[in-house]
């Protein structure tokens, strides 16, 4: 039984009726272009094939009934009672309901069954696969005309003023605008995008994720620090944000102390290596991108110091082994890291970095070999 069938078979034990339909919304990688979102810069992500599928119908009455087929949960919330705050789980699906009706768009209610092989706790984005499959499934539902960023920019609002997680856009609008075989360049400031063409496997490349399943212990308040750092010095640099820095040199003349220098040296140059690797991408010389991974890793190590040894003993071990460019990928302090491989690698310099932790003492990592895949959409 394929997973349609299985969300198809769980609805209708729930519901006593088939879904409407099954829709879907890709978790994503950042290729390159780390803490630059919230400082105006550009990002460039790609969409991967794991997905949270969300099997969807309309009711008739004031009720959202959502199932979690994963967890064997049930959770059952009054549509015209929803209110910001909510936990779990099941706010996710529920903020995006609540984002629709609040910017004015016609939502009735809806039983909703999700599914999700989107890694969690990763750093891949599980949380706004849901909410972007969940946006996909109201549209459609209720003859929703809205822009694919503007799907984004609904789904950004439910997870930061729903459940309260304080997420830029690159995430919502990774799963919903990417196309298959292609990475994502986003300007952080314009919200304009640009497909990027990654053909990996026809120039003899394939990408690794690896998850070092490091707990995410201190993120929030090292992300809040740096935050702030990067909005004082814009402010002391007279800038709208650190993205206007066009002399860096000069720029770091004139900042107060050595720490935000080096957090604005690698906002900076994070965002020249993202531009660089659009601009490769576009020439087709995708084999002249792995040096710039590297370069964002040492960058993120040395000047924005968000990396921790294991992450730094992943990158370290993929190069040794064959990689060709490594890089944590997403907010730090844990999580993935990226390794650009030559066709066929991966999965031997994922051996080889399971090898390193064991003999270091520590927790097994996962990891798989990720293509470009497309957004949101409706399976059936």
């Amino acid at each position: 039984m394929d997973i349609a069938e299985k969300l198809t078979t769980c609805y209708r034990k729930l519901v006593g009726s088939v879904p409407e339909g099954i829709w879907f919304a890709p978790g994503r990688v950042n290729l390159i272009g780390e803490h630059t979102d919230y400082n105006d810069g550009f990002v460039l992500p790609f969409a991967l094939e794991q997905r949270a599928l969300v099997a969807a119908g309309r009711r008739d009455d004031d009720l959202i009934v959502m199932h979690a087929m994963d967890l064997s949960e049930t959770v059952e919330l009054p549509l015209s009672g929803l209110n910001p705050g909510g936990g779990g789980w099941a706010a996710y699906l529920a903020g995006v309901l609540w984002a629709l009706r609040e910017a004015g768009h016609r939502v009735g209610a809806v039983n909703l069954v999700l599914t999700s092989d989107v890694p969690l706790g990763a750093g891949l984005s599980s949380s706004a696969a849901i909410e972007c499959a969940v946006m996909a499934a109201a549209c459609d539902l209720f003859g929703l005309d809205i822009a694919p960023m503007e799907r984004a920019r609904l789904a950004q609002r439910a997870e930061n003023a729903y459940v309260g997680a304080p997420t830029g856009i690159l995430d919502q609008a990774a799963s919903t605008l990417c196309r298959t075989g292609h990475g994502l360049f986003l300007d952080c400031r314009t919200l304009e995008t640009t497909d990027v063409p990654l053909p990996l496997r026809g120039q003899g490349f394939e990408i690794l994720v690896l998850d070092t399943h490091t707990p995410h212990s201190h993120v929030d308040g090292e992300y809040g620090e740096r935050r702030a750092t990067c909005e004082r010095a814009a402010a002391i640099l007279g800038v709208r944000a650190l993205r206007d820095v066009t002399d860096l040199d000069a720029a770091l003349s004139k900042l107060p102390d050595a720490r935000m220098r080096k957090r604005v040296r690698h906002v900076v140059s994070e965002n020249d290596r993202t531009c660089a690797a659009l601009d490769l991408a576009r020439k087709g010389l995708l084999a002249e991108i792995p040096p710039l991974l590297n370069e964002s890793h040492a960058s993120m190590r040395e000047d924005y110091e968000i990396t921790v040894p294991t992450v730094d003993l992943a990158v370290e071990t993929a190069l040794a082994h064959g990689a060709l460019g490594a890089r944590m990928t997403g907010g730090g302090f844990g999580g993935c890291i990226i390794a650009w491989c030559p066709t066929g690698q991966a999965e031997h310099i994922g051996s080889a970095i399971h090898d390193a932790f064991e003999k270091a003492g520590l927790q097994k990592p996962s990891w798989f070999t990720a293509a470009p895949s497309g957004g949101a959409g409706r399976l059936s």
